[in-house]
C-alpha cells in the first residue's frame, strides 16, 4: 500500500491541476476563448488522434529535435574531451564557446533562415545550435574532472592514449556527460518547437501557429497538452536511459541502511 501511495502521488498535483482547469472553465470566471475546458482540449487532441494530424506533427518535430540532438551529442562530446585533453585546440575553441554559450542562439534564426529557408534543415540547424553547448561543456567538466593519479597510474602501466579515453576517461566523465544531455534533450524540443512556431509548416509549434491564426483556441491549448506530454516522455526516457548506462556508478546504487 505504501509504495503504491508513492507511486500514485506524483500524479495528484496533476490531477488537482487538471480539475482547477475544468472548474474554472466551467464557472464562468473566463470566456470559453481565454480558457476552453480541459474535456473540451482532450476532446480536440483526440479528434486530431483520428484523423491522424496528431502523430504526423509529433513525428516532425520528434525527427527534427532528436534528429539535431544527435548531431549535437556527436559534436559536443568528442569536442569537449578534446579541449580538456589537448591545450591547443581549448586555446583555438575557448573563445568560441565563452562568447556562444550565453549568447541566445534564436538571433540566428533570420540568418538560418536566409541561408538555408523555412524546411527541415533549418530547424534542425537551429536545435544544434543550442544543444551543442550544454553537452560541450559538460564534457569539458567531465573530461576535466577525471582524477590524476588514475591516468597517471595507467600511463606507467603502458597504456596508450586510445586505451586512456576508453577504460578511464569516459567512464569517468560519462555522469555529467549524462547531465549535459539531460539538459540538451528538452533544450532541442523547446528550440524546434520555437523555430516551428516562428518559419511555420507541418509539426507541434506549426500546428500551434495555425490555430492561433484562426483563433482556434481549444487548438491552441491541444498543443501546450500535447507538447507537455511528449517533453514529460523524452526527459523520462532519458533518465532511464541514464539509469541503465550508469548501473554501474555509485548514484544508481542503493543507498545503505546504516
Amino acid at each position: 500500500m505504501a509504495r503504491m501511495i508513492w507511486r500514485i502521488a506524483p500524479w495528484l498535483s496533476v490531477t488537482a491541476f487538471a480539475l482547477a482547469w475544468e472548474l474554472t472553465a466551467r464557472s464562468g470566471l473566463v470566456t470559453p476563448f481565454m480558457l476552453p475546458r480541459l474535456s473540451v482540449v482532450l476532446a480536440r487532441i483526440a479528434s486530431d488522434a483520428a484523423s491522424g494530424d496528431l502523430a504526423q506533427n509529433i513525428g516532425l518535430t520528434l525527427y527534427r529535435s532528436l534528429t539535431g540532438f544527435a548531431i549535437a551529442t556527436a559534436i559536443g562530446v568528442p569536442l569537449g574531451i578534446l579541449m580538456a585533453r589537448h591545450r591547443a585546440v581549448n586555446w583555438f575553441f575557448d573563445p568560441i564557446v565563452s562568447v556562444g554559450f550565453p549568447m541566445p542562439k534564436i538571433a540566428f534564426l533570420p540568418i538560418v533562415t536566409l541561408w538555408l529557408g523555412f524546411h527541415d534543415v533549418s530547424k534542425i540547424t537551429m536545435v544544434v545550435l543550442d544543444a551543442t553547448f550544454p553537452v560541450l561543456t559538460a564534457a569539458i567538466v567531465g573530461t576535466a574532472g577525471v582524477e590524476k593519479e588514475l591516468l597517471w597510474s595507467a600511463r606507467n602501466l603502458g597504456a596508450r592514449e586510445r586505451d586512456l579515453l576508453r577504460e578511464i576517461i569516459l567512464p569517468a566523465a560519462l555522469p555529467r556527460i549524462m547531465t549535459g544531455l539531460q539538459v540538451a534533450l528538452p533544450i532541442s524540443l523547446i528550440v524546434c518547437i520555437v523555430a516551428e512556431m516562428m518559419m511555420g509548416g507541418v509539426g507541434l509549434g506549426g500546428a500551434m501557429l495555425t490555430a492561433s491564426r484562426f483563433a482556434d483556441s481549444p487548438g491552441v491549448f491541444a498543443g501546450i497538452v500535447e507538447i507537455a506530454a511528449v517533453g514529460y516522455l523524452l526527459v523520462k526516457l532519458m533518465a532511464v536511459a541514464r539509469r541503465r548506462l550508469l548501473s554501474w556508478h555509485q548514484e544508481a546504487l542503493a543507498p545503505p541502511t546504516v
